[in-house]
């Protein structure tokens, strides 16, 4: 039987133009060893992996007249390099000079015949570092047959790269009439699918992205408020091909103290930090403000496998991230009772006890965040926009250093997509005492993304001197 796509993976192809781009990201930010670190290492570490990665040597094809969805092939010219890339920074390179380059990079599409996906090994930041960044399209990661490069590449003891000797055997593509022939058969089965495809593949994306309930593939999509549609604002408008990236760098040992003293719980604290810094930036842009008026963000999360009475690694994959929709109190000066307002919202959401604690979710081996929030995103996107303003994401990640060979990462940000009206998207990830926020935005309309992220420092100041 051909692998095909299933109706959410392939409603992201379709849904996809040049303002939008499907993929999502991760910038990680690497300590060069004694040894040295650079590009070939990194070819080889990403070579010996893909083993535990097909999807990443497969590209899409499709099916001739759109007689059903297209299907995953061998890519038989599937070329390393060409997905692992080397650049480099004019020295001594700067985190802006980087992220205006990851702004650049994350707005163009992957070429949609070749794996969907790209890997940047960048050389010239400031102190010998090196950065990694990686854009990966929502159709390949699915949490249950494959999991996000980043999640494999990383290891927690450094280790010398061995050289890599790539003997990867191909499988020779199906021809255009085996094409029609598994079409046909499946037809006969399933008849009605047979307008579906054609329907979808005709431009008819919103109607397919839209039917979540048929769409969510391998991710378990949970509302638990009642959908409305959202406020309007400035956040919600038709974005632009251009990208704005910027980052935040703050102590996971503030957002504790932050709850210890308020209550909630980590991510409560977080949310809360966002929704003060985006009160501040809509009163910027001279917006009027009232204590009833809200922000709703969808919070994609972890969440137990509904058959797993206690968790362990195995529940992670597969049915596991629900997304939630919270309404941030923007409206309301006093950031203590922003935080109460959205640690009550949440705790709502949590009561089903299918949540995820952080601890649970640090038991998965690898750099788990990797592919958390790609599986966000896919949450995101099988849903109507209209119904939230930005996505929020945010994934625990290890407590301890983390290793590409023998080089130490010392960040790293996602870059979460923008969906086609929603002009700021933000990730957050904890790792080894640090959270870290990539905030990216559209250029025309949040082009003072980096005005955002300095107003998210200050809004954890506010919460960190805040008292009753």
């Amino acid at each position: 039987m051909p692998d095909r796509l299933s109706a959410l993976d392939a409603s992201f192809l379709y849904v996809e133009d040049h303002a939008t781009p499907m993929h999502v990201g991760g910038v990680a930010i690497f300590e060069r060893p004694r040894s040295g670190f650079g590009y070939e290492q990194m070819l080889a570490l990403i070579g010996q992996r893909l083993a535990f990665l097909p999807r990443y040597r497969q590209r899409v094809l499709e099916v001739p007249g759109h007689l059903a969805r297209p299907v995953w092939v061998d890519d038989v010219d599937f070329d390393l390099n060409y997905h692992v890339r080397r650049s480099a920074l004019p020295q001594p390179g700067s985190d802006e000079q980087l992220f205006d380059l990851v702004a650049r990079l994350m707005s163009r599409r992957l070429a949609p015949e070749r794996p969907l996906w790209e890997a940047y090994f960048i050389e010239g930041l400031s102190g010998d570092r090196v950065a990694l960044v990686t854009k990966t399209h929502q159709s390949v990661v699915d949490g249950v047959g494959t999991i996000e490069l980043g999640q494999i590449v990383l290891d927690p003891t450094p280790a010398e790269v061995e050289p890599f000797d790539d003997v990867w055997a191909p499988r020779r593509e199906p021809s255009r009439t085996q094409l029609i022939l598994d079409a046909v058969s499946e037809t006969v089965q399933r008849p009605t699918e047979l307008v579906e495809n054609v329907r979808s593949a005709a431009n008819d994306a919103v109607a397919t992205a839209g039917k979540v309930a048929e769409a969510l593939g391998g991710v378990a999509t949970t509302l638990r408020t009642v959908v409305h549609p959202a406020p309007s604002g400035p956040l919600n408008v038709r974005v632009s091909g251009g990208r704005m990236f910027a980052v935040v760098r703050t102590r996971l040992e503030d957002f504790r103290k932050i709850r210890a003293e308020h209550g909630g719980t980590v991510n409560d604290v977080v949310l809360a930090a966002i929704t003060g810094a985006l009160r501040e930036w809509l009163l910027s842009r001279g917006e009027t403000l009232n204590p009833p008026d809200t922000v709703r963000a969808l919070v994609p999360m972890a969440v137990r496998d509904a058959e797993t009475a206690e968790y362990s690694t195995p529940a992670l994959v597969g049915n596991q991230v629900a997304a939630y929709l919270v309404d941030l109190p923007v409206g309301e000066p006093n950031p203590v009772l922003r935080l109460q307002h959205i640690g009550h919202a949440m705790a709502d959401h949590l009561d089903s006890g299918r949540s995820v604690a952080a601890r649970g979710l640090l038991k998965v081996g690898g750099f788990a965040p990797a592919t958390l929030h790609s599986l966000g995103a896919r949450a995101a996107g099988s849903l109507s926009g209209r119904i939230f303003n930005l996505m929020v994401t945010n994934s625990p990640g290890p407590q301890v250093p983390m290793y590409a060979g023998e080089a130490r990462m010392v960040e790293m940000f996602p870059v979460m997509p923008l969906m086609r009206n929603q002009a700021l998207a933000i990730g957050v990830s904890s790792y080894h005492g640090g959270v870290y926020f990539g905030l990216n935005g559209d250029r025309k309309a949040v082009s003072d993304v980096e005005l955002v992220a300095g107003m998210i420092e200050e809004s954890l100041e506010e919460l960190k001197g805040a008292h009753w």
